[in-house]
């Protein structure tokens, strides 16, 4: 991996502000209407990440980087390893491969993970990141939380499409893939709250596991919600992002779920938003992702497949398309590549408001009784105390 840069400014303060979430509140059990005062979470931080030695209570270490407190951190614990990141982008490329990590910013968005690497640019060994590899945070293992932070991948996307010849080879179709986030491997049970996660092609990838997102605000364009876990994002902003001289703006979530899955990427109570420069009816709800798979015969569309993905009491801005679902195309047996048809898919919406939710054949809307089964219990099937 290559070396690490940090650029940052630390906060003055020597306590870790908190935004306190819905969850801790009633956990209090102090409520203003019995005339007691709220009062914010507190935390034992195991490490610090600040570039002043003083910003962190006594016997707490303080690390000049993320990198170097995840080193600090213990292979197992029994109980969550807590770090605090005070203000500053910390501009790492950072891989979580310990249990029980959990990230706590200062400032939502003040403290930020910052890298900026593309599926197609070059690792340090020559070869291309690839998306799986281009991630400025990745996590692959179980009981990861973060909150109150940014987490970003600052690749220059806009510039790489609008130039008159690219500079990247297609890896994964153009090369300009930048994840921000990625669970995979062994990650499961990802709890996030109050994060930012900033991208434009591929940005958050939640590929492994059961994973909850709570009142986050998720940017990107084409894609940026895709994988094959099962995942409940809630009370989130869905940001479309502009790319310029394209029809067809993007896609909001690319499930890839597997056929024995009840459940893949399912977005509750979140408002699908745009940027300014959005054209109205440019943006899919989603597309289908049917990924190439090594068999023994070839290299090919994984038949197990069988994308899922539903919105549900959401509302969504004019930028959402009619039609709703776009194809995506896959290798097949033979060779040729072939659509993947969002009605041969499990792509489904409910209870959606706003000028967006236009009705159409194409867009299948579940019954009441249906849409009674996206609970988080059962989203997130055998989470105990998600």
């Amino acid at each position: 991996m290559p070396k690490k840069q940090i650029m940052s400014t630390t906060a003055d303060d020597h306590l870790a502000p908190m935004t306190i979430s819905r969850r801790d509140f009633l956990r209090t059990g102090c409520l203003a209407i019995a005339g007691c005062a709220v009062t914010r979470p507190t935390y034992r931080f195991d490490a610090v990440v600040s570039l002043a030695a003083h910003d962190a209570a006594a016997g707490t270490p303080v690390f000049s980087s993320l990198g170097a407190a995840l080193a600090a951190a213990p292979m197992t614990s029994a109980r969550p390893w807590r770090i605090r990141i005070t203000a500053g982008r910390w501009h790492e490329k950072t891989v979580i491969d310990k249990p029980s990590i959990h990230l706590i910013g200062d400032d939502r968005r003040a403290s930020i993970l910052s890298f900026d690497a593309a599926a197609g640019q070059h690792r340090p060994d020559g070869e291309a990141w690839g998306t799986a590899g281009c991630a400025s945070l990745i996590v692959s293992a179980p009981d990861f939380a973060a909150s109150n932070l940014t987490i970003e991948n600052t690749f220059d996307y806009v510039g790489e499409i609008t130039r008159p010849v690219p500079t990247l080879p297609p890896v994964g179709g153009n090369g300009a893939q930048g994840v921000a986030l990625m669970l995979t491997g062994n990650a499961d049970r990802s709890r996030i709250d109050q994060v930012d996660i900033h991208g434009h092609q591929d940005t958050l990838c939640v590929d492994a596991g059961r994973s909850r997102f709570s009142d986050c605000t998720i940017s990107g364009s084409v894609d940026f919600i895709f994988g094959a876990g099962q995942c409940l994002i809630e009370r989130c902003v869905a940001l479309s992002r502009f790319r310029p001289g394209k029809e067809r703006q993007g896609y909001v979530v690319a499930p890839s779920t597997s056929r024995d899955k009840e459940f893949g990427i399912v977005l509750r109570d979140c408002r699908l938003t745009r940027e300014p420069q959005v054209p109205a009816s440019s943006v899919a709800l989603g597309r289908p992702w049917r990924h190439a798979r090594k068999f023994t015969d070839g290299n090919y569309g994984d038949p197990d497949i069988s994308s899922q993905a539903a919105f549900i009491d959401c509302w969504m801005d004019g930028h959402i398309d009619a039609h709703g679902w776009d194809e995506m195309r896959y290798p097949s047996r033979d060779g040729t590549r072939v659509a993947y048809d969002p009605l041969d898919a499990r792509l489904f919406e409910y209870g959606s408001r706003g000028p967006g939710a236009r009705a159409s054949s194409a867009r299948r809307v579940l019954s009441a009784d249906q849409a009674r089964r996206y609970t988080a219990a059962n989203i997130l099937a055998g989470w105990n105390g998600f």
